[in-house]
């Protein structure tokens, strides 16, 4: 095989590899039914348990760093803590070990029939249990199949000069291997490929034990720099738990090149005593280094988070974002109850919204980041309380309801659905004032070059529009008032929102009529049509969601009939 032949054969083995290792994840998870976030969401109240749901969460997906970047989404959210969150990253390390042992069993002459059991199931399988098990049939014949390639390619490197010198090299300067090791699961960005590849040339008797142990330590350094990159631009928690992740492999990877003699004895006292195989024997060592680094810093978790802040200073902002809490099991005994529960985390949701909306406002009077970074946070919590508000009003839909109570469930699913939509009101009027100010600095950067000096309205987004902030405070009450009625059915408040409806009206009106004046008299810039037109338009519609809720109370108050789909009034 000539050295063109072999770099192909190895590129194109490794592609399947990697495709195998994703397509099996994916279809793991849809299996699972798609809840891997709310396991880490849920089931991390304690370092142990944290450590199990990332065990088990990282097994399912076949990516530790899949698994700490879910961390990582959950930590800048507020669901997680950065303590919980260690305890994840320590789990999903031992999770990852999974793919190495299914390797080990070397299925490879297997591989094309798995694949075309796979792809039958893919394309001819009408249940969508079928199809996900036909995905993962497929994945993991493709990994063999990929591994099978790779060795190919790799099997005449043993008579090469050039590696069997490096190798030897490796074997005396265990450092150097794990820089390889470190280096190469960078370029892959994964962990799974970089042992698979390390699996085939310890088969083959191109690496020694001595060799491949170090290079698998600086696997586990390499697989954090997806996490490190999933942070970039985050919160500061979501960099400390990046950050946490890093350090945890880099110890366990320096503590056991400093044991490493000890620990390959500890290797092939396994494979004495088990009989392994070689791929096995690497599997084994795999394992044993997670699990061994799992019980050397587990009892350390309070004390790599201190540290951790010291490497990532800052205050911690806590938004109080709590998991969202709904009991199952009293739907079909309780439906009244379980009505009420979705109430309640309904009015939670509320207040996020309300929030966003503050951040919203705070992030327009001042442009600061952290404003910015709590509207994008209480986004994520309340698009996690869309989908589980949603799933469980459709599983209450499913029980024996009364009339009455089929139309609160069917209000508090559109009502869980306003209440989304306001958070990307929210968004949206984020994009607008970062929108404004690179306009503005466009337009600037114009004048500046055309020596013309002509302020806009905003003056460089220091002078503030006394309309629009009274749109916001009117906006914010409608919310507030809103939240109160779901809370209290109070009717008086009720109606007070349908009257500050017309306030709200004529507020976005007015704002309109000034952005033309300002355009007719030459003094308006397309920044301002930004912030008064388009960001007055989405408190308009922000307003509009909490009409939802007023006029819903009043009708079951004065008996009108009520259109579900319409949200229109139709007297008897």
């Amino acid at each position: 095989m000539s050295y063109q032949e072999m770099l192909f054969t190895f590129l194109g083995g490794l592609g399947i590899f990697l495709f195998g290792i994703k397509y099996l994840g994916d279809g793991l998870q849809k299996a699972a039914g798609n809840r891997l976030k709310e396991i880490l969401n849920r089931f991390t109240s304690t370092p142990f348990r944290a450590v199990v749901a990332g065990i088990i969460v990282t097994g399912l997906i076949q990516s530790s760093s899949g698994t700490t970047v879910l961390a990582v989404g959950l930590v800048s959210a507020g669901f997680m803590t950065l303590r919980q969150a260690i305890g994840v990253i320590m789990g999903a390390n031992v999770g990852t070990t999974v793919t190495a042992f299914i390797i080990g069993f070397n299925l490879t002459t297997y591989s094309l029939p798995i694949i075309g059991f796979g792809a039958i199931l893919l394309f001819f399988a009408k249940r969508s249990t079928l199809h996900s098990i036909g995905q993962i049939l497929f994945g993991f014949g493709a990994l063999f199949y990929g591994l099978q390639l790779m060795g190919t390619a790799m099997d005449p490197l043993k008579d090469l000069p050039q590696f069997n010198q490096l190798m030897i090299s490796v074997s005396h300067h265990p450092i150097l291997g794990v820089g390889i090791g470190t280096l190469l699961t960078m370029v892959l960005q994964s962990s799974s490929a970089t042992i698979g590849i390390l699996q085939q040339l310890y088969m083959q008797g191109s690496v020694t034990l001595t060799a491949a142990l170090p290079i698998l330590f600086g696997d586990n350094i390499g697989t954090t720099i997806t996490a490190v990159i999933a942070c970039l631009g985050a919160s500061i928690s979501a960099k400390r738990t990046a950050a946490s992740h890093v350090i945890f492999n880099l110890i366990g990877a320096i503590i056991f090149t400093l044991l490493l003699s000890p620990f390959t004895q500890l290797v092939m006292l396994f494979t004495q005593v088990f009989d392994l195989n070689p791929a096995m024997q690497i599997a084994v060592a795999h394992g044993l280094f997670n699990l061994s680094n799992l019980a050397i810093q587990f009892w350390f978790i309070p004390q790599i988070e201190q540290l951790v802040k010291k490497i990532v200073p800052g205050n911690e902002k806590s938004l109080n974002i709590r998991s969202i809490s709904l009991s199952e099991s009293i739907i079909d005994t309780s439906s009244v109850m379980a009505i009420e529960q979705v109430k309640n985390e309904l009015i939670q949701m509320g207040n996020y919204a309300l929030s966003s909306i503050k951040s919203a406002q705070h992030y327009y009077n001042s442009t600061k980041d952290e404003w910015r970074d709590d509207v994008f946070q209480y986004e994520e919590a309340i698009n996690q309380y869309d989908i589980e508000l949603t799933d469980y009003l459709v599983k209450i839909s499913s029980a024996k309801l009364t009339p009455l109570e089929s139309q609160e469930q069917a209000m508090l699913l559109e009502f869980t659905k306003d209440f989304e939509r306001i958070g990307d009101h929210s968004i949206n009027i984020i994009r607008y004032i970062e929108e404004s100010i690179a306009l503005e600095e466009k337009q600037r950067a114009k004048d500046r070059k055309a020596k013309i000096k002509k302020p806009s309205i905003r003056a460089s987004l220091l002078l503030q529009d006394k309309d629009l902030e009274t749109l916001f405070t009117k906006v914010q009450k409608n919310i507030y008032d809103a939240l109160q009625v779901l809370e209290n059915d109070d009717i008086n408040l009720a109606q007070k929102i349908l009257e500050r409806e017309e306030d709200i009206n004529q507020l976005v009106e007015l704002l309109r009529k000034k952005y033309i004046t300002l355009m007719t008299t030459g003094e308006g810039r397309t920044s301002d049509g930004v912030l008064l037109i388009d960001i007055s338009s989405n408190l308009e519609r922000t307003s509009d969601r909490t009409l939802h809720v007023a006029k819903y109370f009043l009708g079951n108050k004065y008996n009108f009939k009520y259109d579900t789909t319409n949200f229109q009034y139709n007297a008897d």
